[in-house]
């Protein structure tokens, strides 16, 4: 999967921190690693869901679950990194 790729997915997953997750792949190492790590799990997810003879249901889930967690904590970043809102209810 190309990078451009990774990067339209998960801009899909957050579109309200479009611009935040540049942001932080540029100034947060830790949230480019996940960022990239994500993207590699969902590479290798696609391969083996492509070949259904030569992969364990199992290890896709495992993987899933993974790309699911690191999900998780990148929306975490994203959401205590964005700026509040004055007019927040």
């Amino acid at each position: 999967m190309k990078i451009k790729d990774c990067n339209k997915k998960v801009k899909n997953m957050f579109p309200e921190y479009r611009d935040r997750i540049q942001q932080l792949r540029e100034d947060n190492p830790h949230f480019a690693q996940m960022f990239e790590q994500h993207c590699e799990l969902d590479q290798s997810i696609s391969q083996l869901e492509l070949d259904p003879l030569n992969h364990l249901h199992e290890d896709i889930e495992a993987l899933k679950r993974k790309k699911l967690k690191l999900k998780d904590e990148m929306y975490r970043l994203l959401k205590d990194d964005a700026p509040q809102s004055s007019n927040s209810h």
